[in-house]
């Protein structure tokens, strides 16, 4: 998710840059940067606000926090995915042209703006995505935070200042099913909190917040979900050595309907 964000805000920037110096508007590009700051500044400051706020609750409310972020995440993951699938392949010109209009009017202030929306929004997605993981394994969560924002910028680099070519359109295919593999995991993570949640207020559900299925794996096995190897997959695919009725449910109902969607419009001719 990290190196997938990073990625797509490094591309803008750098469609931005290139534009900038190759209409010969140079003394702009400073501008850009400082958009970039401030929004890594802005992203930064919301998951800390978000962390504070998580460490100030008690309780159920713990449960009821980490499985509403994880639905919130879910729809802000989701709607990017379906824009980039259908706008992906118009992003450079619909940039270009957005910079045009900016850049004739002399509008410092905008490009300042429209850089800091660029990265801010990549941001917002990345501190969305990750809250649920970096409250159950901080150092675990940051270490893998950082190795693929790291990745991203050496990719962007090579990409973009050593002239490597690579199809974006197929790079964010594959990427997108991947992406899509991780929210349907994200949001049976959320819908078993929620119940954790009602079970500790009282509230009954029902079947559904029966057990549908229990591994027999030990706590200290590395393939139990917080294990070694267990911990990749439960982030990679939602992986959990027990699952309730209501989890599974809404795992492979959004799996059903969101993955069938997005490889039919990749797949979907272009201009039709």
């Amino acid at each position: 998710m990290v190196f997938r964000e990073g990625l797509e805000a490094a591309l803008i920037i750098a469609i931005i840059l290139a534009y900038l110096v190759r209409t010969t508007r140079n003394s702009l590009t400073r501008h850009v940067w400082y958009g970039v700051y401030i929004a890594v500044a802005a992203s930064f400051i919301f998951g800390a606000s978000i962390w504070f706020v998580y460490g100030s609750l008690a309780g159920p409310t713990k449960a009821l926090f980490e499985g509403i972020a994880a639905i919130i995440a879910v729809s802000v993951l989701s709607s990017m995915i379906y824009w980039m699938a259908t706008k992906g392949k118009e992003i450079k010109i619909d940039i270009e042209r957005k910079l045009e209009t900016i850049t004739t009017r002399g509008a410092t202030i905008a490009l300042v703006s429209f850089s800091f929306i660029v990265v801010f929004r990549e941001g917002l997605e990345t501190v969305l995505f990750l809250t649920p993981f970096l409250m159950d394994d901080v150092i675990g969560t940051l270490v893998g935070a950082s190795l693929g924002a790291l990745a991203s910028f050496v990719i962007a680099y090579i990409i973009f200042v050593l002239g490597m070519r690579i199809n974006i359109r197929k790079f964010f295919y594959f990427t997108s099913i991947l992406l899509v593999l991780l929210a349907g995991g994200l949001a049976g993570y959320g819908v078993h909190e929620l119940i954790e949640y009602s079970i500790d207020v009282g509230i009954e559900v029902g079947w559904l917040s029966e057990h549908a299925f229990i591994l027999n794996i030990p706590n200290d096995s590395p393939l139990h979900h917080k294990g070694i190897v267990g911990s990749i997959f439960a982030v990679m695919f939602g992986y959990t050595i027990a699952a309730e009725w209501a989890r599974l449910m809404v795992h492979f109902t959004y799996l059903a309907l969101v993955l069938p969607l997005i490889i039919w419009i990749y797949r979907k001719p272009i201009g039709k």
